[in-house]
């Protein structure tokens, strides 16, 4: 703990925003899962709830189910349903719900992007801040005593380096935590369109 207080502390004031940048991503990330995970379960849960239904084609329960619950693929079979009531066109089904799959696409990929763009900030802040600590370096090497200027710019070197290696220790799992994340999404995007498939298969048969 001592080692890791030190080398906070020899980076500079540019170590406080990276630390900045690593928290607001870090809290991103956990809530991105959090609302990722249950998005994925009450989809589960809601899917096998309307699957009786649309097996016995009650259409008026599942846009009553679709209504009550806030499931996104329970929003997407009722308007599949719906449009059922309309039309019998396959076609025009399939648009209802393709509809309601690019409605819940950004509240899934919601804020996940701002993950990669805060590993970018945290590694231009550590270049930034290595850069202005060898600014300072060889500026007071300058001035100093010439038997000195070896150890004492080796030194400002050390620390100056501390910004970069803090800001790739803030950059690599904010990017490996938007992979993570992004993928989650993928699957969840994924599932929602397959649901699609399995309800317009059911009623075809």
């Amino acid at each position: 703990m001592e080692t890791i207080i030190r080398f906070f502390q020899d980076g500079g004031t540019f170590m406080y925003p990276i630390a900045i940048v690593m928290a607001m991503g870090l809290a991103i990330a956990i809530e991105r899962y959090i609302f990722l995970s249950r998005a994925k379960v009450t989809n589960r849960k809601a899917f096998d709830a309307m699957l009786p239904f649309i097996k016995k084609g009650q259409y008026a329960s599942l846009i009553k189910m679709g209504d009550e619950s806030a499931a996104p693929v329970a929003r997407i079979i009722a308007a599949g349903a719906a449009r059922i009531g309309e039309t019998l066109d396959r076609d025009g089904v399939a648009i209802a719900m393709e509809e309601g799959v690019m409605e819940a696409s950004p509240r899934l990929e919601r804020r996940t992007p701002y993950l990669a763009t805060l590993a970018n900030i945290a590694t231009l802040l550590g270049l930034l801040g290595t850069i202005i600590g060898l600014i300072e370096a060889f500026s007071a090497v300058a001035n100093a005593d010439p038997s000195e200027k070896a150890a004492l710019l080796s030194s400002s070197i050390s620390v100056a380096m501390n910004t970069t290696a803090f800001g790739l220790i803030a950059a690599i799992p904010l990017l490996l935590c938007h992979a993570l994340l992004q993928t989650k999404t993928n699957e969840i995007v994924d599932s929602l369109e397959m649901a699609g498939v399995k309800f317009l298969n059911m009623i075809a048969r």
